[in-house]
């Protein structure tokens, strides 16, 4: 067990349910007015306990998926989203005669989504007289998606394919660069002029 706080929620559909049977025998702690989730610190501890590094955190709870479809489960589900994604796509030409069949998605498709999204969050594609809106964790976060899928996928790549990550790995990494230059050199102030002689 570690020394880490938890939080407990009060789940007041319960005990009002269980007020309305008139049961007086109740699992949870009686609320209090206008109480919500609560810090739960056990008294033999001390009041103030340290954080625990992230790395820790996420290794003591991990997060919970619910289990694996079965391979029948996966077929049956591949094949029904196949026949819903192809009478939208007849829906589409229906309107559109003249459109041809779109391109099969590949690798290519998902390093070039990443990167516009990238770029979009650094402030790319702003329209002209607009302030830039950039969400540089937000794209920071998607670089680094771009750099683990060049890690997981290494090896398995064609040349083509893999030319194409490295470069748009490059070409995010140096526009962040750039951009978080940008902003620090905007958050360091002048040093004061020297006082004037009198």
């Amino acid at each position: 067990m570690s020394d880490t706080p938890k939080f407990e929620v009060i789940d007041r559909r319960k005990i009002k349910a269980q007020e309305e049977q008139g049961s007086s025998e109740t699992h949870a702690p009686e609320p209090q007015a206008g109480a919500g989730p609560r810090l739960v610190v056990p008294e033999s501890k001390p009041e103030t306990v340290p954080e625990p590094a992230p790395e820790a955190a996420a290794a003591e709870e991990p997060f919970e998926m619910p289990p694996a479809p079965t391979p029948e489960e996966s077929r049956q589900q591949k094949s029904a989203y196949d026949a819903s994604a192809q009478r939208l796509e007849d829906l589409v030409r229906a309107q559109n005669p003249g459109m041809g069949a779109p391109p099969p998605v590949g690798f290519e498709h998902l390093v070039q989504q990443l990167y516009l999204s990238a770029m979009i969050q650094m402030g790319a594609g702003t329209q002209e007289g607009q302030r830039p809106r950039v969400d540089i964790l937000g794209a920071r976060q998607t670089i680094d998606l771009l750099g683990v899928l060049a890690e997981k996928t290494k090896g398995n790549l064609t040349e083509a394919e893999d030319r194409a990550l490295q470069t748009v790995l490059f070409e995010v990494r140096m526009t962040f660069l750039e951009l978080t230059n940008m902003i620090t050199l905007q958050g360091v102030q002048a040093p004061p002029p020297p006082p004037g002689k009198r």
